[in-house]
């Protein structure tokens, strides 16, 4: 369905006859619509100062107008619909087609005019998260500006002051239309060369997002306040979120924004991290410590930075099990060591199709391929090289390869591991070497262990 007959046959958004003139919308810089959910290359800059791009996964930068010095945007707000992964689509709210909206890319220093069309049903405004600009552009609806109407075009205007990373959503209505979606990102590049802000090969951002949407519905319940079903990374959910895929030794950064209604610990497998920067700006060197986990509060941002020195398939996800999930049963009792195996038969008499699951924990459903209602998700989905993932919601996988050229980002397939580093079933007694690998070749022999007792004199042993 594309955009135009989307918007003439949604039910939240019949508007059409509010639209915006032709002749005013002549004069506006012409609105770049995006429906691909997958990840857009990076934009490089065609006009104005030179900067890296960013990546933004499973999204785009919008392009802009350079206009006697200032570089100007057009936003439209409007209902859209969003691929959450193969098998769900979902009504939302967003900007230029998609949700999130299009990730938008300014040099500090630069003069800025957005330009924001309402195609909603109600009235809406942006605020730009974290932005220094004059108190009348910052975007709350009846505090500092006039409400959008439906079908009118209003203009923001400041200037990108200081470097960093930003967001941009509603303040209008705001638990309604963050809920559908409304929401993007905002990087402002240095205009030279900063102290706090090191040079990266691989620039990636994302925002965390979640929905409540019963299966079979195509459009969230607005007034969920925390028990959300859907827990996604730029309105996108496991296996539908893309791979970050580098090259072995490039420097990496990943911007991160949470606007949900909870916080997140972003962890990533096999490499250690700092985190450079917050909406406030880079963080000072002196103030960095390595970790590999940050936790992201709700409005925040948070910029790591790594080398990405370990090649491998390495998970990278939120560390809050239930947000690796698709849409659960809350109130699903637990069966674990119960036995049905005589109930069951008795069941089946009745119900043929009825299955057991839960007497033994939730991983056969990472397996089993259960009917599925319509527009719903499995909770526990995704397939690797070994088998099944068992993941869903903020999962993805870090690919680092040392034969992935500068500036490709397309997926190298699944890691090839060296013999004798895949962990395996053993066969041998202890302190032998196990018979073979799973790729069938010899594996490694044991590691002998010095191990030395403490002595019987009181002193402490090595």
């Amino acid at each position: 369905m594309d955009r135009r007959r989307f918007l003439g046959h949604a039910t939240l958004g019949a508007v059409a006859a509010a639209s915006v003139s032709r002749v005013a919308m002549a004069a506006l810089p012409e609105p770049a619509i995006q429906h691909s959910a997958q990840t857009a290359p990076p934009l490089t800059p065609p006009s104005g100062r030179p900067y890296n791009p960013v990546v933004t996964l499973n999204g785009w930068t919008a392009p802009w107008r350079m206009n006697q010095g200032v570089k100007e945007f057009h936003l439209v707000a409007e209902p859209v619909e969003r691929e959450i992964a193969p098998g769900m689509v979902a009504r939302l709210w967003g900007y230029n087609g998609q949700s999130p909206g299009p990730t938008i890319e300014v040099v500090e220093g630069d003069r800025v005019r957005l330009f924001v069309t309402n195609r909603l049903p109600e009235h809406t405004s942006v605020h730009w998260h974290g932005q220094r600009l004059p108190n009348g552009m910052d975007g709350v609806g009846g505090l500092t500006q006039p409400q959008i109407p439906p079908g009118k075009t209003f203009v923001y205007e400041f200037t990108a002051r200081r470097p960093g990373t930003f967001m941009y959503h509603p303040h209008a209505d705001e638990m309604v239309q963050m809920a559908m979606g409304m929401m993007g990102f905002w990087v402002t590049h240095p205009r030279q060369r900063h102290p706090h802000i090191s040079d990266a090969d691989r620039d990636f951002c994302f925002l965390l997002n979640a929905f409540d949407i019963d299966p079979g519905s195509l459009v969230p319940k607005v007034n969920t306040m925390t028990d959300f079903n859907l827990w996604t990374w730029n309105s996108r959910a496991f296996p539908g979120i893309d791979t970050l895929n580098v090259r072995k030794g490039d420097r990496v950064r990943v911007r991160v924004g949470n606007l949900t209604m909870t916080n997140h610990p972003i962890h990533i497998h096999g490499h250690e991290f700092e985190v450079t920067g917050t909406d406030g700006g880079p963080t000072r060197p002196e103030s960095r410590w390595p970790e590999v986990t940050t936790d992201i509060a709700v409005g925040q941002m948070r910029q790591i930075e790594f080398i990405a020195d370990e090649e491998g398939d390495w998970a990278m996800h939120c560390h809050k099990s239930h947000h690796t999930m698709n849409p659960m049963g809350h109130d699903v009792p637990t069966l674990i060591g119960i036995d049905h195996r005589g109930l069951v038969g008795r069941i089946q008499q009745a119900e043929p199709e009825y299955m057991v699951m839960g007497e033994r924990g939730m991983a056969d459903m990472g397996e089993m391929e259960m009917p599925l209602p319509e527009q719903t998700l499995p909770m526990m989905t995704g397939q690797g090289p070994f088998g099944a993932i068992e993941m869903g919601g903020m999962f993805t996988v870090l690919k680092v390869r040392r034969d992935q050229k500068p500036g490709d980002y397309s997926d190298p397939g699944w890691f090839k591991h060296p013999a004798g580093t895949v962990a395996h079933e053993w066969h041998g007694a202890i302190g032998e070497p196990a018979r073979k690998d799973t790729d069938g070749k010899p594996a490694q022999p044991a590691t002998e262990l010095d191990v030395r007792k403490p002595d019987t004199h009181g002193h402490h042993g090595h």
